[in-house]
């Protein structure tokens, strides 16, 4: 497996950790956990890789789609989107 993807055994222990309710695997905080996972291993790729455009052109393409989630959470449920952000150890 590429060192850039997400193991399914690290997709399902997030998805465990960040679910809503039992069998919970499509809600936006899930969805962001696994983004989030997903960003923070292509930085670690471009660290190495730093002409890869092709990837980073993927990377843009995670972070608005995490963005576009987070903005989401926000307008539905503000106290959601706090709570998300601080356990992600993302910035507000």
């Amino acid at each position: 497996m590429r060192a850039m993807s997400i193991t399914p055994e690290r997709k399902t222990a997030l998805i465990t950790e960040y679910a809503v309710k039992q069998g919970d695997t499509g809600s936006p905080e899930v969805q962001v956990a696994i983004l989030s996972e997903r960003i923070a291993n292509l930085t670690e790729h471009f660290k190495t890789h730093k002409k890869d455009k092709h990837s980073r052109r993927g990377l843009l393409m995670l972070v608005s789609r995490r963005r576009r989630l987070l903005d989401y959470v926000k307008h539905k449920d503000h106290e959601r989107y706090t709570t998300l952000i601080q356990r992600l150890g993302l910035r507000g």
